[in-house]
């Protein structure tokens, strides 16, 4: 029966279970761990967290602004500081998950759950033989010995490099450290940890708050702040009768024990428990966690509170868009490609990041091309694709005739074409008339590619220019026909006699709920197309899942627009060159706002990966995972805040 119910919990809330699991394994008996159990499972750890906040997670908090919390604390002889979760956070939502890295240093598999274990029996063992359940590390990793025959030593010295390397200063203590150093104030630190104190120590001295004055750890001390022992030896430092204040983020032992300790308790709300339920959950387990522990120390800190549109960027664009970007490298050596076409205006950031992660690849260039150059110049080759953009997308629309004539710059021909087919230019167009329009045009076809005819010419000559010397070129787009890339292989193959082959890479094809979802099967199956989020073949839930009568499309568009307008088209420039055409784009502040998110995700990532020397691969399920918390339903009046970026002329 007791197995049934566990099995039940597990299965409404896994998360739960795993930190039930952790916190058995850490040595909390059944009786406090199984009400934390129920009330994460009661408080939906599943994934049914609360609603997006409308104005941005970071402009939601209520946080003490840290210049009034300094100004709180000095009013005391001495402050103490917990140390993880407060002046430090970990670039991992689990303290526990920290203990993948160290395996896979290790190269020793299942080493997470072993390490847990054998913290927890070496916990057990020192309780029944000396009466304390606080252990350093050495004990652990001596009892480690015993199930893995791992050097400890070697063991012991990756672990504290692993800790480092995942462990930033809190930018929201740095001022107030500063400050009550200022003022003369004792500073000590106090954590329940097994790591050594002059360890804590450099820690904190390197993320830049100064060496402390004390550090008193549970496993060097054999008392815990959770028993409210260590306060005890806090106070002994200090003269009889000095006034103390602490400051941690757990309620229990850095709140109540503190204060029945007699120090006055400052309890600051911990960040992984803060932005965990708005993070995506249905993740790869070690990118999930290093992703939830960047994005919610970078949020929920208290520190600075970020724009909107930044947090957009950084919090559900910059994953995907350093996994795409490695995603195209990957193709482009496959490829043996000699040039990288990131197309516009999808293109933009796509390549600011690519240049960063990869300075030494000199074939990427940036590409100009649009859905309405490309209709113009390839319209001998696609007229069906033509005429569904230009006539049968606009119809009912309530755009007037000479509005869409002129769209498709055939102004010349509007003329006659109203006196055949008996139309008045400002009669608005309808299914009905886009028929009998296309059959003018239709008929007059040759006329229609005249026109077009100096375009194909300039681009031709443009593309020469961005491809001379190239066998062979992958050509970067958002999506999803894979109509960017294959009208331009076309246009190279058919129009411009370039012998280059050019495979396209799209984020993310037609889905399920396309109407033309089977438009790209045919590329895909020869390999001239690579979809790296979904496609029919690929992540076969999210293309499911995504779907563009719900704005998928334009969501994700916004986070590659470019802040220049979309390309209208390659026209003749002077003694047979070229010159672009482009719109204005209204939101280019907010498209750049976006961008620097997804930058410094990508930094903050790349900064990580580097100081613990590994790369994390980012599968394009993994890099969709966040976007899904945007698509839920109770997320709605946090989409309407970005609804207004969503004109398509505007991003695409």
């Amino acid at each position: 029966m007791k197995e049934k119910l566990y099995r039940f919990l597990w299965d409404r809330a896994p998360r739960a279970g795993e930190r039930y699991q952790a916190r058995r394994m850490a040595g909390v008996p059944k009786w406090r761990a199984v009400p934390q159990l129920l009330a994460a499972v009661a408080a939906g750890e599943r994934g049914d967290g609360p609603p997006l906040p409308p104005e941005g997670e970071s402009r939601s908090l209520e946080r003490m602004p840290p210049e009034v919390l300094a100004e709180e604390l000095s009013r005391f002889d001495g402050v103490s500081f917990d140390v993880f979760d407060t002046l430090l956070l970990r670039c991992v939502d689990r303290p526990e998950d920290a203990f993948f890295l160290v395996g896979a240093k290790l190269g020793y598999p299942d080493f997470q759950r072993l390490r847990v274990e054998a913290e927890h029996l070496a916990r057990k063992r020192k309780q029944k033989a000396q009466g304390t359940g606080e252990v350093t590390l050495r004990e652990i990793w001596e009892e480690l010995k015993r199930t893995t025959a791992l050097n400890p030593e070697q063991g012991m010295a990756i672990e504290l490099e692993v800790e480092q390397a995942l462990s930033r200063g809190n930018p929201y203590f740095l001022p107030v450290v500063a400050e009550l150093r200022r003022m003369g104030k004792e500073l000590a630190l106090l954590s329940d940890m097994y790591l050594p104190g002059e360890f804590l120590q450099q820690l904190v001295e390197q993320a830049g708050f100064g060496r402390f004055q004390m550090c008193l750890v549970s496993g060097e001390e054999r008392v815990s702040k959770g028993e409210g022992c260590l306060f005890d030896r806090l106070r002994r430092r200090f003269p009889r009768g000095a006034s103390l204040a602490h400051v941690g983020d757990n309620p229990h032992s850095d709140g109540e024990r503190a204060k029945a300790k007699g120090l006055t308790p400052f309890l600051y709300q911990n960040v992984q428990g803060a932005g965990d339920p708005f993070r995506a959950k249905d993740m790869s387990r070690v990118l999930g966690s290093v992703y939830r522990g960047l994005v919610n120390g970078k949020l929920h800190s208290g520190a600075e509170p970020c724009s909107l549109l930044y947090e957009y960027g950084y919090v559900y664009g910059g994953l995907f868009a350093l996994g795409y970007c490695r995603f195209i490298r990957e193709q482009a050596d496959l490829q043996k490609a000699d040039r990288l076409l990131f197309l516009s205006r999808d293109g933009e950031v796509l390549l600011e990041l690519y240049r960063r992660l990869y300075p030494e690849d000199q074939r990427p260039v940036y590409a100009y091309w649009s859905r309405l150059a490309a209709a113009k110049v390839t319209a001998g080759l696609f007229p069906g694709d033509y005429f569904r953009r230009f006539l049968w997308h606009k119809a009912e629309g309530g755009v007037p005739v000479w509005q869409v004539v002129r769209s498709m710059e055939l102004t010349p021909l509007l003329p006659e074409l109203c006196s055949r087919l008996g139309l008045s230019p400002n009669r608005p167009l309808t299914h009905k008339n886009a028929g009998v329009i296309q059959d003018y045009l239709t008929d007059a076809w040759d006329r229609v590619l005249s026109l077009y005819g100096p375009q194909r010419q300039a681009a031709g000559t443009y593309y020469r220019q961005l491809l001379e010397g190239c066998r062979r070129a992958v050509a970067v787009d958002i999506g999803w026909a894979g109509s960017g890339p294959a009208s331009l292989w076309w246009a190279a193959k058919k129009l411009w006699g370039l012998e280059c082959e050019i495979t396209g890479l799209v984020a993310g094809t037609n889905s399920a709920h396309s109407p033309e979802r089977d438009a790209a099967e045919p590329l895909l199956l020869t390999g001239k197309l690579k979809s790296y989020l979904f496609s029919q073949g690929e992540n076969r839930d999210l293309w499911k899942r995504h779907d563009p009568r719900r704005d998928h499309n334009l969501f994700w568009e916004l986070l590659l627009g470019g802040e220049e307008g979309s390309l209208k088209g390659i026209y003749p420039g002077p003694e047979g060159s070229w010159r672009l055409e482009l719109g204005k784009n209204s939101q280019a502040d907010a498209v750049k706002e976006i961008h620097r998110g997804m930058l410094d995700f990508a930094r903050d990532f790349t900064a990580l990966e580097e100081r613990l020397g590994m790369t994390f691969p980012i599968s394009g399920r993994d890099a969709y995972a966040p976007m899904l918390e945007v698509f839920e339903d109770k997320n709605a009046p946090y989409r309407r805040g970005l609804e207004a970026l969503l004109d398509e002329p505007g991003i695409g």
